[in-house]
């Protein structure tokens, strides 16, 4: 059956009544981008001159948006999703590190979080950055094609062994591994990097994916690339769809450098993309699995709509939806109520390491168009059924 994304019982079935009230408040706050814009300048300031202010994140957006400081914590959390049938996808969420020393350490990090999701049924995915193995620096230098030095070289091995080390073991433990996208001037290494990673590890089943973020107006085009590329080659594609996340970043960089805009001219060719790129995924999963990972409920009606009609089991392990916790759970767990794969994006780690992450989240929710509205009415629904 197709899932009906307002029935907010099912939606909100895992969250208590306190939980409900501090969404509220949340989705309250960030429907005013004025609140939302001086409450990441307060924090940022905060946090500058080391103010106490953790107690306050923790109890607000971090305990929406994130899993917990721990891995102990988030498999609680994955715990508690995972009576309703909603799948986790664990992400370490610390980000701008920029040491060889704290590459290196990022890797056993990953592989406990893969041997301990190898023990937990409700966790079939981790997710990992591949700035989080490497200097930014690098990676633009190679998407621009300068050569390297003999000491770069070594470097870059370096990386692509850290990247093997946690394919590997997420191969040998059966668990899936997203790598992101990232910035348009990167992004070519990444690509690179996880096709090696595919070629080597999907041979009988996925275990990588790579990420096309289709709000880029060259990448339908790059995932059929792609998916001819793995028929080639004798390898199985893991692909993960998305919109975008660096919009904002990409024009500002387009413009003051003088290149061609990457990002797609509406947001109307983004979604046409978008569904196109669903579409032909769908079309082929004889050679590939695909990741339907976004919160805009017409795309993943459309996509269940096209299994119920082509006789694609809703329980096919070739198909995931993906939302971020903390949002659109009227997607995800109506759409777990019917028996499709669902796994939510729950970051996980120190609260003032994942900061940078909970920044985008409430940028997210007060510059899509509709997206805070959307959730503020359907938890006031919720709260309206209860009677709180």
């Amino acid at each position: 059956m197709l899932p009906q994304f307002d029935n907010t019982e099912i939606a909100f079935k895992y969250r208590s009544n306190a939980e409900m009230k501090r969404a509220n408040f949340l989705f309250s706050s960030m429907s005013s981008p004025t609140i939302t814009s001086v409450g990441m300048k307060l924090t940022q300031f905060a946090i500058s001159f080391k103010l106490p202010v953790k107690g306050v994140i923790k109890k607000t957006l971090f305990q929406h948006f994130c899993g917990g400081e721990t891995m102990d914590e988030a498999a609680q959390t994955a715990a508690n999703i995972g009576r309703f049938g909603v799948g986790t996808i664990l992400d370490y969420g610390v980000e701008g590190k920029e040491s060889e020393a704290e590459f290196d350490k990022a890797v056993p990090e990953f592989i406990k979080a893969i041997k301990y999701a190898a023990g937990n049924k409700n966790i079939p995915f981790i997710s990992m950055k591949v700035t989080g193995f490497s200097r930014f620096a690098l990676l633009e230098k190679m998407h621009a094609k300068i050569e390297l030095s003999e000491t770069e070289k070594a470097e870059w091995q370096r990386i692509y062994n850290r990247i093997d080390q946690v394919c590997k073991a997420a191969s040998d433990n059966n668990i899936m591994v997203l790598v992101d996208a990232e910035e348009s001037w990167i992004q070519q290494p990444v690509d690179d990097l996880t096709d090696a990673m595919m070629e080597k590890y999907n041979t009988s089943k996925v275990i990588v994916f790579n990420t096309f973020q289709l709000y880029r107006h060259d990448r339908y085009e790059f995932l059929k690339v792609s998916s001819d590329r793995a028929k080639s080659k004798g390898y199985l594609l893991g692909a993960k769809l998305v919109r975008g996340a660096y919009m904002e970043k990409e024009r500002t960089r387009a413009a003051e450098l003088g290149y061609r805009d990457p990002i797609q001219p509406t947001k109307e060719a983004t979604d046409k993309d978008y569904d196109a790129a669903a579409l032909y995924c769908l079309q082929n999963l004889d050679h590939l699995t695909v990741f339907i990972g976004t919160h805009n409920e017409n795309s993943c009606l459309k996509a269940a709509k096209y299994m119920i009609d082509n006789n694609i089991d809703a329980k096919t392990d070739k198909v995931y939806f993906s939302q971020l916790f903390g949002m659109s759970d009227n997607i995800s767990f109506n759409l777990a109520h019917e028996g499709y794969h669902v796994a939510k994006y729950l970051p996980y780690g120190p609260v003032y390491d994942v900061i940078p992450y909970l920044m985008r989240r409430a940028q997210e929710n007060t510059s899509v168009a509709g997206q805070t509205g959307r959730e503020l009415g359907l938890i006031q629904k919720e709260l309206k059924r209860r009677g709180i």
